[in-house]
């Protein structure tokens, strides 16, 4: 069982959403997607492909749309973007001064444009066709996490359900203070939002769920293929009380920046 599971796994397509225009992060998105807005040097939707492939997810698909072609074109030129290179000027030719050991090289991009106002469930649907096992993953690109992904992917598989989508309890960036009159009683630097559980992406899906969605660029996962695949018990949640951040807003931008330049970067789980 577990050899057939690694073997699938590598296999196994993870289609991450590149497409959305990141209106809220206006001062970087601007000119360019949200998912090549920067943590440290290097855009989000490298951290999260990187979260994959440190658990043998190497084969990805980006569902595009708005400056995709930003996206196709980091990519295409990756090498040079993060090697050492000399140039013949005189013969226009490059000598490459590779690293080695990247877990980069194993990585297989398809790059699906699917549409400039899509929505997320009409970009999923546009890039089925690229879809050849039974189970496949599918996240946002702007969320990171420490989740073990090894271990969601099982419990996808023993549950056996259309979906299995990620539960999270996301950490407030803002110190939350208990008070009682005037007086401070207690101060948390960093407490759970809620005790609600949102969805934090990350999911592992079978090809059925597939017949939920359509197309339409106005269809959206996150409404009706999925309340109706939940009402059809087909929707399963994997509860992660760890580490999860998400680039919705500048703010974000900057804290999860400001993470990575004091070493606290706990979703980099592949420099562990």
């Amino acid at each position: 069982m577990v050899a057939t599971m690694n073997s699938e796994k590598k296999k196994i397509s993870v289609i991450i959403l590149c497409g959305g225009q990141g209106t809220r992060l206006r001062e970087e998105t601007e000119y360019k997607p949200k998912p090549m807005v920067e943590i440290g040097g290097k855009p989000i939707l490298w951290h999260i492909m990187k979260i994959y492939s440190f658990y043998g997810f190497n084969n990805f698909i980006l569902a595009l749309g708005y400056k995709g072609y930003l996206i196709k074109n980091y990519f295409l030129n990756y090498k040079y973007y993060n090697n050492d290179f000399t140039l013949d000027m005189g013969k226009n030719g490059f000598t490459l001064h590779e690293k080695n050991g990247t877990s980069e090289k194993n990585w297989t991009i398809t790059f699906v444009d699917t549409g400039e106002n899509s929505m997320t469930g009409a970009r999923i649907k546009n890039c089925s066709k690229y879809i050849n096992t039974e189970n496949f993953a599918v996240t946002y690109g702007d969320g990171v996490s420490n989740v073990n992904l090894e271990k969601e992917f099982q419990f996808h598989v023993d549950h056996n359900k259309a979906v299995t989508m990620l539960g999270v309890n996301p950490l407030s960036k803002f110190g939350e203070l208990v008070i009682d009159g005037d007086q401070v009683m207690n101060f948390s630097e960093k407490p759970q939002v809620n005790s609600s559980i949102i969805n934090g992406g990350y999911f592992f899906m079978k090809k059925r769920f597939l017949n939920y969605l359509d197309t339409s660029a106005n269809c959206i996962l996150e409404n009706g293929p999925l309340e109706k695949a939940s009402l059809d018990g087909e929707v399963m949640i994997y509860k992660h009380r760890d580490e999860w951040y998400c680039m919705d807003t500048y703010r974000d931008y900057l804290f999860l920046n400001d993470m990575w330049g004091k070493n606290k970067r706990p979703w980099a789980i592949w420099e562990k």
